[in-house]
């Protein structure tokens, strides 16, 4: 009898002769590499296929990891709704190797007519909200019962998203647990470029404008990498927007990433020289990093979610960010979840930010790669899967993160009400020793209250301004508390006509393009501590 090409069993069907795997009828999209070892393993079922034999035929006589090995047969065992625990279909023989042990119907080849576009290789519609004068690329899919708002790593794609098995895997499986929108920051992907980098004031505008174009009202908001600390910010100053917060592989400083400047350079290196042709992808995801086809994914992940000046200057932005101040400020259901040997971030990255949200739930999952979608990538739709179904009903919020902008001057403030108005301060308060601002983000802040010295100045009016970052009352119109007692004895250390931040201001601007200097360390009489103040450069 001539070879067999064609394979059924259960309700699957490989063709060996087209190098394709339905189900149902229903074409599925898998990795060349697995279906290779599927072939294998059917056409030798009558036997144990040894690992070198795999190898062999698989890898082509490479040296490739047990681990890479066994990544390879999870993701068969996934393909056909199979596990290692029940392993009905390919049965590990331990010490010797794997074999195919379901019931098998052989049929010679055919030419059937070519299948219709099917729902795995489907992807949703690529739409746009507009946040200021910028587009942002957004999509939006699942079928889910939550809400759900997905804030990418440090460069994305979102259409690219799903040319990788792996990644629309793990994005159904999301999507199975929520209506989930996701997007392209502006500067990457498909969002509109931009002439300078944003700060995160800009970034979370931008995540509040998919919301409002998907008609979230509210809905769980996860990041990724340096999307978490986005995430994380969005979450402490627009509580009421926030179902929870989920973080993975994130970091509140950055030096969790790249712990120095040298280990930067490295990377740059590889953006000069390489980037584009997806040899970077061992620093995210080892298991996978000599995967012929995975390499070509990322290399075109990385061709198209930024250019490499963009990537760079991205980089650079990155490299100041500090969003440890405002981290007790997060008062809403919170779920960090860390690889304890991720490659890239250090575990130290997951345990500080959970310990730094009061009330985190803390789930330290076992694994090396960062990427979520590489690995055991269902265990962590589960663990997001029983985050929102045990999390708390969401309540009214009484507090959140703001930044507070006190201005020491005389009787101008009718004068200044318009001008912080159309800086969008939420609350303006008088005080007996000037008048107060808040603005839901700290570059915005930091650019009022310029504009605010200058339009004092240009009036011969004397004035010291004094900003913070923490937390606020949203109840009353009075504005008091720490947050502002902090403000005030900032703007107290400020000479004629000078702008003081704490360090925790500084911390949040990177991008803003404003430039700060420190001015020393001052005692805060209200927390009774020592504490690093900025100039801002005018």
């Amino acid at each position: 009898m001539g070879r067999i090409m064609v394979y059924s069993f259960g309700e699957f069907r490989i063709d060996a002769d087209r190098f394709e795997v339905a189900r149902a009828g229903q074409a599925l999209a898998v990795e060349p590499q697995v279906l290779e070892l599927l072939i294998l393993l059917l056409r030798h079922r009558d036997r144990v296929v040894t690992r070198d034999e795999l190898l062999e035929t698989v890898w082509h006589g490479r040296v490739v990891s047990d681990t890479t090995l066994s990544s390879r047969i999870k993701t068969a065992r996934q393909l056909l709704g199979d596990d290692g625990t029940r392993q009905d279909y390919i049965k590990t023989i331990h010490g010797r190797g794997f074999r195919f042990v379901g019931e098998v119907a052989e049929h010679p080849p055919a030419a059937p007519a070519p299948a219709a576009p099917t729902a795995p290789r489907d992807r949703p519609t690529t739409r746009y909200a507009r946040s200021g004068e910028v587009h942002v690329a957004y999509q939006v899919f699942g079928d889910g019962p939550a809400r759900l708002v997905f804030a990418p790593g440090f460069v994305s794609h979102i259409d690219n998203y799903w040319d990788s098995p792996r990644f629309r895997h793990w994005l159904n499986g999301l999507g199975r647990l929520a209506r989930v929108a996701m997007f392209d920051k502006r500067g990457t992907g498909m969002s509109d470029p931009v002439g300078s980098l944003p700060p995160m004031d800009e970034r979370m505008d931008d995540l509040r404008a998919v919301m409002d174009a998907a008609g979230f009202g509210s809905a769980h908001v996860m990041g990724i990498s340096e999307g978490g600390s986005l995430a994380a910010l969005f979450a402490a100053h627009h509580p009421e927007r926030c179902d929870g917060l989920i973080v993975y592989g994130g970091f509140a400083q950055f030096r969790h990433w790249h712990p120095d400047e040298a280990s930067l350079q490295r990377l740059f290196d590889y953006v000069e020289t390489g980037w584009g042709s997806g040899k970077s992808l061992p620093l995210f995801a080892p298991t996978v990093g000599d995967d012929p086809e995975m390499v070509r994914w990322w290399g075109q992940f990385e061709r198209l979610g930024a250019t490499p000046g963009a990537c760079i200057a991205l980089m650079r932005m990155n490299s100041r960010i500090d969003i440890t101040g405002v981290l007790p400020g997060i008062r809403v259901p919170t779920l960090v979840i860390h690889r304890a040997d991720d490659v890239l971030i250090s575990i130290e990255a997951g345990r500080q930010l959970a310990a730094g949200i009061p009330g985190a739930h803390y789930a330290e999952l076992s694994g090396v790669d960062h990427l979520p979608w590489v690995g055991d990538s269902d265990r962590i739709v589960e663990e997001i899967a029983e985050f929102m179904r045990d999390a708390r009903p969401r309540e009214t919020p009484e507090r959140a993160v703001a930044t507070i902008v006190l201005i020491r001057v005389g009787a101008e403030a009718a004068l200044l009400e318009q001008a912080l108005r159309q800086h969008r301060a939420t609350r303006i308060a008088e005080r007996p020793d000037g008048i107060a601002a808040t603005f839901d983000g700290p570059a915005r802040a930091l650019e009022c209250a310029v504009a605010v010295s200058r339009l004092l100045r240009a009036r011969g009016i004397e004035h010291q301004i004094g900003l913070h970052t923490g937390e606020i009352s949203l109840a009353g119109t009075e504005l008091e508390g720490t947050a502002m007692n902090i403000s005030a004895d900032v703007a107290g250390h400020a000479t004629g006509n000078e702008i003081l931040a704490s360090r925790t201001v500084h911390d949040l601007v990177a991008g803003s393009g404003i430039a700060l200097e420190e001015r020393g360390e001052f005692p805060l009489l209200s927390i009774r501590q020592g504490w690093q103040l900025y100039r801002i450069v005018t």
